[in-house]
């Protein structure tokens, strides 16, 4: 930059020649010179006010003042000795200085104070005397030399920058005095505690200081920078240099960053107050811009560092190598061992400023130390290998890394102006490197050896060409792996800065190409297999390499995962050396992270070829597929032995997809056929997933998995110690190169082995190591959850399960293994449960439930799985636990214990609905979810209104239809409440398709678990053998037979024969005869009875006489006649008879327990005349009996930062990605939302019957397309047994509809504020009811553990609005990024107008962007989805399988996005103390309906109720 320049380096030579500072007294003895100096000086220092006030100078002349300086320049030359007189002559000096000032002193003499330049000038050049090192002095005299140069120093600092006389001439007079006295102290070898190691500091930052201000007021020539440029290559040998020009830089670069990106950008925060204020105030932004290049390029570039022989090449160094006693090298100097620590904290200065440029803003990005005692040790690898400090941990799912600065530079800036150093930096000990190396050497060595003359000040190098490049000529101390962290430093900025590339920016390809093959090198793997601080320093700044759309970055795959086997599998890292510095769980986060992204590759490319690097054509190609399975034997092993909780969650959403894309890919890709298996036969022991080998079938028999070449038994997961793990770790023989016969492994790494192995795996971990840690459990259970859902196409290998019992046989692939995992899951919650008390706390009870939801899961979607008594009998006694708090068989030998003889004690309520949840999903969901109904309602399509439309009894005179609303269908209808949880609707008209006129009635059962209808026939026969009955109305008379039967005349006999001859007993003494009668009695008694019966038996015959002569009698001739048919019977009468629902209770009046308190009855009339009643039924029927949530999708462009933007995307008139409008029908199925009778999106229409909606035609939407999913139309709806999730596509039409909504909503709720203001309090108005009322999170309290627990009690207050008791609502969203920068700046207030459900006024919680969940993907150039979440800083805010910078396939970013969006609901609810499960809500909905309406009847009233008729 300054070649075209002359060098001041020889006037520097001059000076520190002392050829200016010569006085005349030199040329007398040393001690007249003294004595002179002596008494002139002394007498100087009197006028000074020092010790006494300051008197006016006497020197008058310029002769008198010239005279003086020449004494006071021999002065300061004196030995250390005279340290008094120097410090009188530097007082004087300091003192005459301040003629420059605006206001010197009084005892500055006439002559300097009119030309103050002048002899300021020869003032700064008369005080090199005083820095130069006396030889053989005491550290005593050298501490008193050290405090006099630094009242010099800080005087020409203080006079420089109050001076505002000073001239051109003068200012280079200064800096040229600043050059001499660094170059005097600095450029010799370094000597510990000597005035140069003393002042090293010092003298530097008063340099660079006094220059930057010389920047501002007299900008240096050309020559001065290139003189400053040649010194500081002569003083790289002091750590101090690289010390202050980073502190320099950065103070440089900060001032240039506010100018160059204006206020936004991420201002950078330097280290202390003094760094802050190190640019004048002056200096203006050209100024700025030109000083920090001139300063960055400095010192040269900084490998040179690296090279003790160009380091050690000045006079200096060559007299020291001359002068030693065993004639040593000059790069054999010990002050040379600095060098790899000189050159870190170079590079990490360098780092630190790419940092700045990138917008990552950190306090102390670097060490800037001001003192030699807080200099890095010696130990070059000491220090930490990255610039940016490790803090604890936060919370799980939150990112370490801040975010950069979306304003940044392009990254072939950042490269134009650090990458040439941090390339050469990066290959330094490398094989490029060497190489390198061994060519100068080789062209050296034809070159004889010679005395090379250095170009300044003609200093010798006494150089042989082969010493020069020589390593074995190097201490030990210098060799290249001691400059290893320097090296692992600029590979990581390197890493940094390609990983800052925006979406669509462009990297030119020669840069690319130097950082991939920088990266080969650091990434090769020693033969020792240990992780070095460049292999570390790679990963922990690469987390992003993989996902960015970097041109040709595959050709890395196989470096990085060599990488990862190193990192992840071991639980115990080898470090190279045990100074590397550095978080591992950050490290192995990082790594984790490079995983995620790289997982789905294999499939994605599958039997792509990847290109080697380097240009060796003997090895094989390797292909994509080739890799897979070593992917897989990372993420195992990696999840076997990790212990950090979020490095968890990651590697559990990494596992689900995997198995969710191989399972999808055998799915759609394959079609049937095994594609994953080459040719050949691949041994056992090179099977690297052997649990689905060949012995599989044998292995499961026993009740085993087979994993590697051990088997372990399934008791071993009881034990939970780490030596009873099955072997997962990766054989040695199988090499980084593989071959072609590798490729048979694939078979065994399908998508059924990673079902097993992934199955296997983390329940075995659950429950052995996962069970105390709340997230890590919640993952788990999610991810086996999807894995329930899974369905695996079929393999070879069968699993029968025959079962006795029901003389059935199960064929099924997973039988076995899902088995195994819903016991490992039954095991997991006794353990839960089982825990003392003092553990039992909310988030153990969040797991318990969450383990409950886990097992439906697997019960759905395997239904077989309750055929098997094992596995039936297990769940059900997990089910009793969570109920009753206890088992009924601790053990399998101990006699069963009933109901009323255990005592309610579960472990929370929240674990209570749960289980009872679980049992209903048991026995009336498991193999019968979708109903016909079809998944969209759980409960039963048919309502009062509905059935009594289908009734043909009560037709009107014109035909129609008598029941035209709700109130009169429901007057049709008996309504009792039983168990105070479920409403029984009886209608005793048969329907219109009954032909058969039996006992009929049609019931409405309205539980906890939802709306049901049956209808009941009393039938005395099967329909099979009842047959087809014929009524006619004369069915004729039979022909009379006249023939006379003879009967035989008999003697009847009333007691056998041979009865006298059996001997009474005691019952024949029981009848008495007619004598002991009359006897007991008396004769009149038996008289009366005589004649009784004699008049009896008279009327008697008159009654016959007088009927045969009657027309009735049977000598007429009458025809019989069959009776009508009955069509009218008390059918709700006969049903709760026969129900059991009329036994009423009968109390014993001697036990005080059940003659307390009114009689527990089991059926409750209901009141049904109210109009209220009506309105609060189909409150009722708004409860869904499954939980629901709302996902929003919105599709942002390039640049597009405001709601209005975002979402005018979804308008007729504008295009969008073709892959996000197949991504939508991924997520769920599109519904008419007129037709659908779930969750919309919208309270105020769902769950409404089909053809009964509320009419919404002034909120139609105008766009009428099928695509158009905003909820007005159609809406894109998924649902289980358990859940329902809408996705909704807002557009214009949401804003518009939500603000009328919210009108409506005001108006009618204007008059309810009184009782709406009061509606999360809890009643003190309870009744007679005085203790602590019950908190709404249904929890047991812990004082009245050892009694029964209560019941879920009414909640007091305004209950008919039942969304109060729910959560308040997050909103999710999932957005489709064109630019993934884009995600900083997205609108999430400003969309929430658009995402309304209509639950936010009614539980008054408006949701606030802070709490809402943002889910982004973003489309690679590879056809691979890029994730990011955002979320609120929660403990359990982000759920998998989704994680944070996870790369999917679009085969399965539907599936993963709504599991992750119904996890994240999950844990909101399991994280909210107020929220009830749905199934609770209605119970409470139903006992506050019989609060309002229940009927007070005695049992004969009831009875008597029975029998009326309804209206």
């Amino acid at each position: 930059m300054y070649s075209e320049w002359a060098s001041l380096s020889a006037q520097i030579t001059a000076n520190s020649c002392g050829a200016q500072c010569f006085s005349v007294l030199n040329k007398f003895p040393a001690s007249a010179g003294r004595e002179v100096v002596i008494s002139v000086v002394k007498q100087l220092g009197t006028n000074l006010g020092i010790t006494q006030n300051a008197e006016p100078s006497h020197l008058v002349k310029d002769e008198e003042v010239r005279w003086c300086m020449d004494v006071i320049c021999f002065g300061l030359s004196l030995p250390l000795q005279e340290h008094e007189t120097i410090k009188d002559c530097v007082n004087v000096y300091c003192e005459w200085l301040t003629a420059l000032h605006p206001q010197p002193r009084i005892s500055v003499p006439k002559p300097i104070c009119e030309d103050a330049n002048l002899y300021a000038r020869q003032i700064i050049n008369h005080f090199h005397n005083l820095f130069v090192p006396r030889q053989g002095e005491s550290s005593d005299t050298i501490k008193r030399q050290a405090v006099l140069c630094h009242r010099v120093l800080r005087t020409l600092q203080q006079t420089a920058q109050i001076s505002q006389h000073m001239d051109r001439e003068t200012w280079d007079t200064l800096l040229l005095f600043l050059l001499a006295i660094n170059e005097i102290l600095l450029a010799p070898p370094t000597v510990k505690d000597d005035v140069g190691d003393q002042l090293c500091e010092r003298v530097l930052s008063v340099l660079f200081e006094v220059w930057l201000l010389a920047c501002v007021r007299c900008f240096p020539s050309p020559s001065l920078w290139k003189t400053l440029q040649e010194s500081c290559a002569m003083w790289r040998h002091r750590i101090a240099l690289v010390d202050q020009w980073n502190r320099v830089n950065l103070a440089l670069t900060a001032r240039l960053l506010e100018f160059s990106y204006g206020p936004d950008f991420t201002q950078l925060k330097n280290a202390g107050d003094e760094d802050g204020q190190l640019i004048p105030a002056g200096m203006t932004n050209d100024c700025v811009a030109q000083t920090w290049y001139r300063f960055l390029r400095m010192i040269g570039n900084p490998t040179a560092l690296c090279s003790p022989h160009i380091i050690s090449k000045s006079s200096h160094f060559v007299q020291w190598a001359l002068t030693h006693e065993k004639g040593a090298e000059t790069h054999q100097h010990p002050c040379l061992q600095m060098l790899p620590q000189i050159f870190l904290n170079a590079i990490r200065g360098i780092s630190s400023q790419v940092d700045a440029f990138l917008g990552l803003s950190k306090t102390a990005l670097i060490s800037l130390t001001r003192s030699s005692a807080n200099a890095a040790p010696t130990t070059p690898t000491s220090g930490p290998p990255s610039a940016s400090s490790i803090n604890s941990l936060p919370s799980i799912g939150t990112d370490l890394r801040p975010p950069l600065s979306v304003a940044r530079p392009k990254c072939n800036s950042i490269l134009h102006l650090f990458g040439e150093w941090l390339f050469e930096a990066a290959h330094i000990g490398g094989d490029t490197w060497l190489q390198n190396r061994k060519k100068q050497a080789c062209e050296a060595s034809k070159r004889p050896s010679s005395m090379i003359m250095e170009n300044r000040k003609g200093s010798i190098s006494l150089s042989q060409p082969n010493s020069l490049n020589d390593p074995t000529s190097l201490p030990p101390t210098l060799t290249i792996d001691k400059y290893e962290s320097g090296r692992a430093e600029a590979i990581g900025t390197l890493c940094k800065i390609f990983c800052a590339k925006k979406t669509g920016e462009e990297i030119l390809p020669v840069y690319l190409a130097r950082f991939y093959m920088a990266l080969q090198q650091c990434l090769k793997i020693t033969e020792s297999k240990e992780c070095d601080e460049t292999l570390a320093s790679i990963l922990l700044h690469s987390a992003d390499l993989f996902r960015l759309d970097l041109d040709g970055i595959n050709v890395l795959l196989p470096g990085f995962i060599a990488a990862l086997e190193i990192v992840l599998p071991d639980k115990d890292l080898k470090l190279k050396t045990q100074a590397i510095a550095f978080n591992r769980t950050e490290l192995r986060r990082s790594a984790i992270n490079i995983l995620l992204s790289i997982m789905v590759l294999p499939l994605h490319y599958h039997t792509l070829p990847i290109r080697n690097l380097t240009s060796d054509t003997g090895e094989k190609v390797l292909t994509f597929l080739q890799l897979k399975s070593r992917l897989m034997n990372i993420l195992m092993n990696a999840l076997q032995v990790e212990t950090d909780a979020q490095n968890t969650h990651m590697l559990l959403g990494g596992l689900l997809l995997c198995v969710q894309d191989a399972v999808t890919f055998e799915d759609t890709e394959l079609g049937g056929t095994d594609h994953l298996s080459g040719p050949g036969v691949q041994h056992h022991e090179e099977n690297l997933l052997s649990s689905a080998g060949s012995d599989r079938s044998a292995s499961l028999a026993s009740g085993t998995v087979s994993f590697g070449a051990q088997t372990t038994a399934m008791s071993s997961r009881d034990t939970g110690s780490a030596h009873d793990y099955p072997s997962l770790t990766i054989s040695d023989d199988i090499s980084v190169e593989f071959t072609h016969e590798f490729e048979s492994v694939a078979s065994y790494d399908n998508a059924h082995a990673l079902f097993v192995r992934a199955t296997y795996l983390v329940c075995h971990r659950l429950i052995s190591s996962w069970k105390t840690d709340l997230n890590v459990s919640l993952a788990a259970l999610e991810l086996l959850s999807g894995l329930a859902r899974l369905h695996i196409r079929e393999t070879d290998s069968l699993v029968k399960i025959f079962e006795p019992s029901q003389n059935i046989t199960i064929i099924s692939t997973d039988a076995l293994e899902c088995k195994r995992a819903v016991k490992w899951i039954c095991d997991y919650i006794c353990y839960q449960c089982s825990r003392p008390p003092p553990a039992h706390s909310k988030d153990l009870h969040s797991t318990i439930v969450a383990a409950f939801q886990c097992t439906a899961a697997w019960l759905m979607q395997h239904p077989y799985l309750l055929q098997d008594k094992d596995c039936l009998q297990t769940v059900l006694e997990v089910v009793e636990l969570g109920i009753s708090g206890t088992k009924s068989q601790s053990k399998n030998g101990d006699l069963p214990k009933f109901k009323d003889e255990k005592e309610l004690k579960p472990a929370s309520m929240r674990v209570r609905d749960a289980a009872e949840n679980l049992l209903t999903i048991i026995l009336e969901q498991v193999g019968y979810f979708p109903s016909e109904c079809g998944p969209e309602s759980i409960s039963s399509l048919l309502d009062e209104l509905a059935l009594m439309k289908h009734c043909n009894s009560l037709p009107t005179g014109d035909g129609s239809v008598g029941v035209c609303n709700a109130e009169q269908a429901i007057s049709k209808f008996k309504y009792f409440v039983t168990e105070n949880s479920t409403i029984l609707a009886l209608l005793e008209e048969p329907l219109g398709n009954d032909q058969d006129p039996q006992p009929t009635v049609t019931l409405l059962i309205r539980g906890p678990f939802g709306r049901h209808a049956w209808t009941m026939q009393l039938r005395h026969l099967p329909r099979s053998k009842s047959g087809v009955k014929y009524h006619a109305v004369n069915p004729g008379r039979p022909i009379p037979m006249n023939d006379i039967t003879q009967r035989p005349e008999c003697e009847q006999k009333n007691f056998p024969e041979g009865v006298d001859k059996v001997q009474p007993c005691v019952a024949d003494y029981s009848i008495p005869t007619i004598d002991q009668i009359r006897e007991q009695y008396g004769a009149n008694v038996i008289s009366e009875l005589e004649a009784m019966l004699e008049n009896q038996s008279i009327h008697e015959k008159l009654a016959w006489a007088e009927s045969d002569n009657s027309i009735d009698s049977l000598s007429h001739a009458q025809e019989c006649v069959p009776p009508t048919v009955c069509h009218e019977f008390h059918a709700a009468r006969l049903f709760l008879s026969h129900f059991g629902f009329l036994s009423f209770e009968i109390r014993d009046p001697h036990n005080p327990i059940e003659s307390l308190g009114p009689p527990q009855r089991p059926l409750i009339v209901l009141d049904t005349k109210s109009t209220a009643f009506a309105m609060d039924l189909d409150k009722l029927d708004k409860l869904s009996a499954r939980t629901h949530d709302t996902v929003y999708c919105f599709y942002v462009k390039a640049g597009q930062t405001s709601a209005q933007q975002i979402i005018g995307n979804m308008a007729e008139d504008q295009s969008y990605d073709s892959h996000f409008a197949n991504m939508l029908q991924t997520l769920g199925w599109p519904v008419q939302v007129a037709e659908h009778s779930g969750w919309t999106g919208f309270a105020h229409n769902s769950w409404s019957l089909k053809g009964t909606s509320i009419p919404a035609d002034r909120y139609q939407s105008n766009v009428s397309s099928e695509s158009n999913y905003n909820g007005a139309q159609h809406v894109l709806y998924w649902a289980d047994v358990s859940s329902e999730i809408a996705f909704v596509v807002p557009n214009a039409w949401n804003l518009r509809y939500n603000s009328e909504m919210d009108a409506c909503s005001l108006s009618s709720n204007c008059s309810d504020q009184s009782t709406m203001s009061n509606v999360w309090t809890r009643g003190d108005d309870a009744g007679s009811l005085k203790s602590k009322p019950r908190n709404l999170s249904l929890e047991l309290d812990t004082n009245t553990r050892n009694k029964e627990p209560v019941p879920p009690t009414r909640r007091k207050g305004n209950v008919s609005k039942p969304t109060l008791l729910v959560q308040a609502p997050a909103k999710i969203f999932l957005v489709w990024l064109e630019s993934f920068e884009d995600y900083l700046n997205f609108p999430v207030e400003d969309l929430l107008a658009y995402a309304r459900t209509g639950e936010e006024l009614q539980s008054m919680q408006l949701p606030r962007a802070a709490d809402c969940h943002v889910i982004f993907l973003h489309s690679l150039q590879s056809g691979l989805l890029r994730v990011k979440l955002l979320g609120p800083p929660g403990r359990m805010s982000f759920a998998t399988p989704l994680v944070d910078g996870m790369v999917l396939s679009r085969r399965v970013v539907g599936n993963l996005v709504r599991q992750t969006a119904l996890n994240i609901s999950r844990r909101r609810r399991l994280d909210n103390d107020n929220y009830q499960p749905p199934h609770v809500r209605r119970r409470l909905k139903v006992q506050d309906i019989v609060q309002k309406y229940k009927m007070d009847l005695s049992e004969a009233e009831l009875l008597a109720h029975l029998f009326q008729r309804s209206i």
